[in-house]
């Protein structure tokens, strides 16, 4: 289930709408997805990882790594295909792992 809906929100680009005029919007639509993929990402692969007996740190640094490839390497594929890859879509990738890092944190205690 979580991989259908990771899967679907890397693969299916939002809605095109027009660009402002300085690039792209910090509060786009397309930007809330980025946010949302990671955080599943990151709180997914942690759990992944200490259900196969990784103590917490080794698990955070898996997770954080396994987040970024994935949020580095939609961008490649979005400027592979044409697309407007965007340094913002990275930093809400970024912002998305770590609220869920600091979530799994606190559950974790």
């Amino acid at each position: 289930m979580r991989f259908a809906l990771v899967f679907t929100l890397w693969t299916h680009p939002a809605p095109a709408t027009p660009a402002p005029q300085g690039g792209d919007h910090w509060f786009a639509r397309d930007k809330m997805l980025h946010f949302a993929a990671s955080a599943l990402i990151q709180g997914s692969a942690h759990a992944v990882l200490r259900a196969n007996g990784a103590d917490y740190g080794r698990a955070s640094r898996g997770a954080a790594l396994v987040t970024l490839s994935a949020g580095i390497s939609k961008e490649l594929w979005d400027r592979q295909r044409g697309g407007d890859a965007s340094l913002r879509d990275l930093a809400w990738n970024a912002v998305g792992g770590a609220t869920a890092a600091v979530g799994v944190r606190q559950a974790d205690r």
